[in-house]
């Protein structure tokens, strides 16, 4: 069975009428151009082979993702250094423009202007946006991102926060500066990248105090992630207690195995039923954002 005609299997046999992706890649080709090139060189964020498997032009990833059946979807735009998140936000609005089926995304930086141009793009449409602690190699708990917080959570504009300390640690990664960011703004709508692995547990345990914490499942579960950061089995039942708050994420397009292998690894994991399948791969986000896909 090819992927497509897999991927489709697996949720419309759940009676679904699609999926929704909250952890996908689109950006300036430069950009996307540079992050393939640092992922083709191993480079020490990674320390290990890691092939593009949906490396191809822009049209070609969008029908792609159609194909599969994905209903909505985000472009994870993020910045390494200043003076990158406001046009990286202004491509990323055009794009949504252009693209109905996205999710308009947005980033930010620690840098003076950042709560002028997050608040810019809540006003323009923004509905999510991306935190890359780890890449940026910023501290969350920044002063100069104190009001970018504030903002983000009196909108409620859910923001995808690559928080844990996998691949590798970073200078600010892990649950401690998360946690002190929503000990200041508990009202903050946050969904934890890659299950927050390999700090799992931690950031199960931040979901379960914190009613607008999230976790996506992107490459968590799969062989490839389960070799060097494994999810702790005794932690299989909170997944299931905390079902309504966990989103399917994929990483398209920059994952090392096909879409419907990590979709297969979200449904053999142990004790879930479909009604956990049809909640993380649709249900729970069209919630979230107040999606309202019809068959």
């Amino acid at each position: 069975m090819d992927d497509t005609a897999e991927v489709r299997g697996i949720w419309e046999a759940l009676g679904l009428p699609g999926i929704v992706d909250v952890h996908t890649h689109f950006m300036p080709k430069n950009v996307m151009d540079k992050v393939w090139r640092y992922f083709d060189d191993a480079g020490p964020l990674i320390g290990r082979p890691w092939p593009i498997t949906y490396r191809s032009d822009e049209s070609d990833r969008l029908a792609t993702l159609r194909g599969f059946g994905v209903r909505a979807f985000t472009s994870l735009i993020y910045p390494h250094k200043p003076d990158m998140a406001a046009w990286l936000n202004q491509w990323a609005a055009q794009f949504a423009a252009d693209t109905p089926d996205c999710l308009s995304t947005a980033t930010f930086y620690p840098e003076p202007g950042a709560v002028r141009y997050v608040t810019s793009a809540i006003d323009h449409g923004a509905r999510v946006f991306k935190a890359h602690v780890q890449v940026g190699g910023y501290d969350p708990t920044d002063v100069l991102l104190d009001e970018v917080w504030g903002v983000l959570a009196e909108s409620g504009t859910p923001v995808i926060t690559h928080c844990g300390s996998g691949p590798t640690p970073g200078a600010h990664t892990g649950p401690g500066p998360i946690r002190a960011v929503l000990a200041r703004h508990p009202r903050l709508r946050l969904i934890v990248a890659h299950m927050g692995g390999p700090e799992y547990t931690d950031f199960l345990d931040i979901a379960a105090a914190h009613d607008g914490v999230h976790l996506d499942t992107t490459m968590a579960f799969t062989e490839f992630m389960e070799q060097t950061m494994p999810f702790p089995p005794a932690d299989h039942p909170r997944l299931r207690d905390l079902g309504h708050r966990i989103l399917w994420g994929s990483d398209f397009p920059n994952i090392p195995y096909p879409y419907a292998e990590a979709m297969r690894a979200v449904c053999d994991l142990p004790g879930v039923d479909d009604d956990w399948l049809r909640g993380v791969f649709h249900d729970n986000a069209a919630a979230l954002f107040g999606l309202h896909i019809r068959d």
